[in-house]
């Protein structure tokens, strides 16, 4: 038996629960034990089901742990490794193959079913009745999770492992869309809009790729200070944004990155942009959700939809590791700690905006 902090409906809260976990892997599985699990927005785009995975379910999806036990086809990882855990892809379509795996033909079904690809889970409840789980090809929101080697990723021996989750997808989100898909050259400009972990990680980006100015737009003054510390040349808090990016710069910023994915902030990024320009659109709020371009504004300027920094997690993160190491990708300035148990506190905490990234505590 392990605990989970458990989803049954959309009325409910998280609750801690006895479950099962499966004893018996699979030939590529790995057992986890999870120190710390990140809280990210899209576990409570679950919760309000705006994302599809069915209820009841076990979340979360920036978890690291230790290594407990390998399948007999296991060969990157071993018993007693430190890790943290990617999302999921399958390795073999044409887009992993060339290495875009975040940008998976089966992304979907592999991360948002809450099976693994039998359809059968890991996960029971302590009467033996079936829960979701595989979330993001983890689950972390338990005390062990059963998880594909390929969403498997050692950690640095010098890196606490209590800060290491978030690395698999909030930080890889945003320093990837910099680095993969937008790759600023020193001296470029870039309008970063919303300042929560994906964001941020962003703005540490952009400051490492050598970008000046470096503006960064949120409603939270709190976290607009935090920009500034992590490497924001200028912010800016409301108002017509795009216009004043396009006045102060004359002409617009090089790039945008959006890292929010309302229809709001997609317009701003796009009207942001000097003729020329790239814009990625590396948040989520949720599918339904439209943002209407308008045609003139697209000419002679390029987005792209980006989901996870359309990285490759094994070559990223410890990259982003190293960066850390070396004092230039402070991502620990963006952590509050809370006990596995206060997960309500914690998630109240990230939907208020008073906490940029909570980690639970295993």
């Amino acid at each position: 038996m392990t605990r989970a902090a458990v989803l049954r409906d959309t009325a409910g809260d998280f609750r801690i629960e006895e479950v099962t976990v499966a004893d018996e892997l699979r030939a590529d599985e790995v057992r986890v034990r999870i120190v710390a699990s990140g809280v990210c927005h899209t576990d409570l785009l679950v919760r309000d089901q705006v994302l599809p995975p069915p209820l009841p379910a076990i979340l979360g999806h920036e978890g690291s742990g230790v290594v407990e036990a390998t399948g007999a086809g296991v060969d990157g990882c071993a018993v007693g490794d430190r890790v943290v855990l990617a999302p999921l892809s399958c390795g073999r379509c044409r887009n992993c193959r060339s290495a875009h795996p975040m940008h998976c033909l089966h992304w979907g079904p592999l991360n948002l079913r809450g099976r693994r690809t039998d359809g059968t889970t890991a996960y029971r409840d302590r009467d033996g009745r079936e829960l979701n789980g595989h979330f993001f090809g983890q689950s972390s929101f338990a005390g062990h999770v059963v998880t594909p080697q390929r969403s498997v990723i050692r950690v640095r021996d010098d890196l606490d492992l209590t800060l290491a989750g978030p690395l698999g997808c909030g930080l890889q989100a945003g320093a990837g869309a910099v680095f993969n898909v937008l790759a600023p050259q020193p001296g470029a400009s870039i309008a970063v809009f919303g300042a929560g972990a994906v964001g941020l990680a962003g703005i540490m980006a952009a400051r490492i790729a050598g970008c000046d100015p470096i503006y960064a737009v949120d409603l939270h003054p709190g976290r607009l200070e935090l920009a500034t510390e992590l490497g924001a040349t200028h912010v800016l808090e409301a108002g017509d944004v795009a216009g004043e990016l396009v006045r102060r710069t004359g002409g617009g910023v090089d790039f945008a990155l959006d890292a929010v994915g309302l229809p709001a902030t997609t317009r701003g990024a796009v009207d942001a942009l000097a003729m020329g320009g790239v814009a990625a659109i590396a948040g989520s709020a949720g599918s339904g959700q439209d943002a209407p371009l308008g045609l003139t504004q697209l000419m002679g300027r390029t987005v792209h939809g980006v989901i996870e920094g359309d990285s490759v997690p094994a070559l990223l993160i410890p990259q982003l590791m190293d960066l850390h190491a070396a004092g230039r990708f402070p991502f620990e300035k963006l952590v509050r700690t809370y006990a596995f148990d206060d997960i309500a506190a914690a998630v109240k905490d990230s939907e208020s905006g008073e906490t940029v990234k909570p980690i639970l505590l295993h």
